[in-house]
């Protein structure tokens, strides 16, 4: 007979995804490269911020589309790894609420809405420092084989 593992208590659950997320976070250069910040991390949870660079502008002076994909799909991530069971993008689509603008500080906060078997689904909500909707996210998720971090 197969023995399962003792589930993990709250402050246990919390520790992992917190060492998960250091170690995904210092190998992201992409997240890295755009600046951007996590906030808070937890089972299922992620909060990222960024500040909008000229560098990230379109041609209508706004911020770029793909930018605002990247951090909600960087927040996405952290989320559905934070349990330590390597979990990739199985798809994601995104609706833009309102434009973002230069030097504004875009916040996006990652919640687990499913999760059964190796699917998930997570909806990501983008804001600005006024707590303006700029997008909403959502993400589904595979689990693979493998761990983000080596376990005891």
């Amino acid at each position: 007979m197969e023995k399962h593992p003792e589930p993990l208590t709250a402050d246990e659950a919390q520790a992992l995804a917190e060492q998960v997320a250091s170690a995904m976070c210092a190998r992201d250069r992409a997240s890295q490269m755009m600046g951007m910040r996590i906030v808070n991390v937890g089972p299922g949870r992620a909060e990222l911020v960024m500040t909008v660079r000229g560098d990230m502008l379109n041609g209508h002076a706004t911020c770029h589309g793909g930018f605002i994909f990247t951090l909600a799909d960087s927040a996405f991530a952290f989320a559905c790894n934070s349990g330590n069971q390597t979990t990739v993008a199985s798809g994601a689509g995104i609706d833009f609420i309102a434009p973002a603008r230069e030097g504004d500080v875009l916040t996006a906060v990652a919640r687990e809405r499913s999760a059964s078997g190796r699917t998930g689904v997570y909806d990501v909500d983008v804001h600005n420092q006024r707590g303006e909707a700029i997008a909403l996210f959502r993400g589904k998720s595979h689990r693979i084989k493998g761990h983000v971090i080596s376990g005891p």
